[in-house]
């Protein structure tokens, strides 16, 4: 009998919760398949087979909090087996079935994988049903006896939505007894008292990534001093480079120049004159870093996150641009991995791609800076006394912590990154 445990994540993370059982039990699984998906803080991490056998118990459900080490299933190891034909259960015939009344040591395996049929020669229906441990803890959860919630499964097994909709009908069998006995002219209830009475809702748990990001930003807005410092950017300059450049650019790199390497080139330039937004605070001491790992914020499934483009003062566009997209990539598919996520020194953030015309980006601690880039608009803008011109102009907003940023070194930042972006030219493209 083997064990499938929750393996080593990584430095700063214990625990997880388990996503989705890609196997169940009584199927079989060879070396190498992959079983379970954990969900951690940052990143989701699939548990493979050590072993080939079949799956005999899972220790966890759907939903469940683990811990680093802990078993979460068992796994009957059979050294170079293969896929049986059929359960077997199914080969048992009928008059063998009542032997499994005196064998109570098995009733666990039995309840999960003994076929619906079965079930009435025992005698004790109960006994034999077969849900999911997501359906078991979802009514364990809701205080339901599974042998009450119908199924339209054939096999008659009891699914996790099953036990909701069947939450759902009684919830709204109760609501319509509770109108029913109510007397014919009652007193009309109060606004606060009827808000939510019988409005449509739907309950959605938070998934552990999307409790991460709250929490960390709560923690971030209560323990940083921070202050966001605005300007806006003339990106007519940066526009026609991209547009006198692309194709050949294209050709060479096979990758297409965007806003964000500007930015990123510009950051770090920033940066470098102003390094104590590159830094953090530990303790009483300010660590300095010496290095440029630049967070790029991109839309995941689950939310926001921010992978780290690493040296990028070493890298050229095309090497910034091609780190962006294969992150971008591996975001949308959910492939991030730990080692992505993990030692940023300062962020960029898009909130134009979305429209955003202007906003206060939140610091991604224990970073103590982090840009906003935003829509690119055409506005009227005074080009001397006598003339005005529209402009592709985009607001750019630079949160910083107080505790260890003064506003002079802010502001004198962000202009910095103005003036680099309204002279590309300066940027080093060709570098």
């Amino acid at each position: 009998m083997g064990e499938i445990k929750v393996p080593e994540l990584a430095e700063s993370i214990s625990e997880g919760t388990v996503a989705q059982w890609l196997k169940q039990v009584g199927d079989f699984v060879e070396k190498g398949d992959y079983i379970v998906e954990l969900e951690t803080d940052k990143v989701n991490v699939e548990i493979t087979a050590e072993d080939s056998g079949v799956l005999t118990e899972l220790l966890a459900g759907e939903g469940d909090t683990v811990q680093v080490g802990e078993t979460i299933a068992r796994l009957e190891a059979k050294e170079g087996a293969s896929a049986p034909a059929a359960p077997k259960a199914e080969e048992k015939p009928a008059e063998e079935a009542p032997k499994q009344e005196a064998a109570p040591a098995q009733q666990k395996t039995v309840e999960e994988v003994a076929p619906a049929e079965e079930a009435p020669q025992q005698g004790n229906q109960k006994q034999w049903l077969i849900a999911s441990p997501a359906a078991r803890k979802a009514a364990r959860e809701r205080g339901i006896k599974l042998d009450q919630v119908p199924t339209t499964d054939p096999l008659g097994r009891v699914r996790k939505h099953d036990i909701d909709s069947y939450a759902d009908q009684k919830s709204n069998e109760q609501k319509q007894q509770a109108q029913a006995s109510k007397p014919a002219n009652p007193v009309s209830p109060s606004p606060a008292a009827s808000e939510n009475s019988d409005k449509p809702v739907e309950r959605e748990r938070m998934s552990r990534r999307r409790q991460t990001i709250a929490k960390r930003l709560v923690e971030v807005q209560q323990t940083a001093a921070m202050l966001t410092t605005f300007n806006e950017v003339d990106m007519t300059a940066v526009m026609a480079l991209r547009k006198r450049r692309k194709d050949k650019f294209f050709e060479q790199h096979d990758v297409r120049l965007g806003f964000m390497s500007f930015f990123t080139k510009a950051v770090v330039a920033a940066l470098k004159k102003y390094p104590l937004l590159n830094a953090e605070i530990q303790g009483n001491e300010l660590l300095i870093k010496k290095f440029y790992d630049i967070g790029i914020a991109v839309s995941a499934p689950d939310g926001l996150v921010v992978p780290v483009v690493r040296d990028a003062d070493r890298k050229t566009f095309a090497g910034i641009e091609g780190s962006i997209v294969d992150l971008a990539k591996k975001a949308r598919d959910n492939k991030l991995a730990l080692k992505d996520l993990q030692g940023g020194t300062f962020t960029i953030t898009n909130g134009g791609v979305f429209g955003s015309l202007m906003s206060t980006p939140i610091l991604n601690g224990p970073q103590v800076g982090i840009l906003g880039m935003h829509k690119v608009q055409l506005r009227p803008v005074a080009i001397d006394e006598e003339r005005i011109e529209n402009r592709p102009m985009m607001y750019i907003a630079l949160s910083y912590d107080h505790r260890i940023v003064d506003g002079k070194e802010a502001v004198s930042f962000l202009a910095t990154v103005k003036e680099l972006l309204e002279d590309p030219e300066s940027l080093l493209l060709e570098g």
